[in-house]
């Protein structure tokens, strides 16, 4: 007899599409509880630029896999596979929905289908040689060592970039992940039109830019330690607001570039997602008529 797979529900989509609402509506409906997929909100202090959700907006529904981790320590997604299947084994257990909630295709892929990444060690090495290339200049070298690898990876990541790098140099490419059915996943996704999503995405951004509160909290970052480089790794908004501290683009420029990468970021993100054909999915407004 088949062993039963627990069950789990998926709730994904491109940023500012109000995926953490949709997630505590449903939670409170079918009393489950919500482990957040995101590779920012796992740190300390990524609130405002990272989209974390607040104490408020949870509305007393427990939220797992939030501000486990310093942002000075790298948290790798084999940790997050580890952890988040501790919380739904523990959320299951207790008679309560699992909701995997987030936009980080890659850490959902890797815990629904339990994939398996190469065993190659880092090599401090190569990697302390990589870092002083420019970005542009790695990933036309992951294009050339792997094309498959890089169609899929963000241009700007220069951290997963180099770790592309340093896999496919000792394995040639960068191997297709081995993956199984570890859980009985239903994904809802949450999708808008191009132009009301570019919409939403400066709405948001001028909501974080009040009063400075994003630049506020990147000082903050700073002032707590995280040097230039590490807020560079986490991207987009932590990436260019540190930027515009250091007097590289004027907050004019800041902005509009900023803008520009997320709507960019949002593509990516669909074009991971279009690849699972199991993914129902709702417009917001559709979404609502779920709960």
């Amino acid at each position: 007899m088949k062993k039963k797979l627990p069950r789990v529900l998926v709730i994904l989509g491109p940023t500012a599409t109000g995926k953490s609402d949709l997630a505590v509506g449903i939670a409170r409906i079918y009393n489950g509880e919500i482990i957040s997929a995101d590779s920012r909100q796992v740190y300390t202090g990524l609130d405002i630029g990272s989209g974390k959700i607040t104490k408020r907006e949870m509305k007393g529904i427990p939220h797992h896999l939030l501000d486990i981790i310093n942002p000075k320590k790298v948290y790798t997604v084999e940790e997050f596979k580890r952890d988040a299947s501790d919380a739904i084994a523990d959320i299951g257990s207790r008679g309560k929905l699992p909701i995997v909630c987030g936009g980080t295709g890659f850490y959902i892929d890797a815990l629904i289908f339990d994939e398996q990444f190469p065993a190659v060690p880092p090599n401090k090495v190569l990697r302390a040689k990589l870092w002083k290339k420019t970005t542009e200049s790695l990933y036309k070298e992951l294009l050339k060592l792997d094309p498959r690898r890089a169609k899929n990876i963000d241009p700007h990541n220069k951290v997963r970039i180099i770790r592309a790098i340093e896999i496919a140099r000792v394995l040639g490419r960068v191997p297709k992940l081995k993956r199984h059915k570890k859980y009985d996943a239903v994904f809802l996704g949450l999708t808008l039109p191009r132009e009301k999503l570019r919409e939403n995405i400066h709405k948001r951004l001028m909501k974080r830019m009040k009063n400075n509160a994003l630049i506020r909290e990147v000082r903050d970052l700073r002032k707590n330690g995280l040097s230039w480089k590490r807020l560079h790794s986490f991207g987009l908004e932590y990436r260019y607001v540190a930027l515009y501290l250091q007097k590289k683009l004027t907050k004019k420029e800041m902005l509009a570039e900023l803008e520009w990468q997320i709507a960019d970021f949002s593509k990516r993100q669909m074009t991971w997602f279009n690849r699972n054909k199991n993914i129902r999915w709702f417009s917001p407004g559709q979404a609502k008529n779920l709960l």
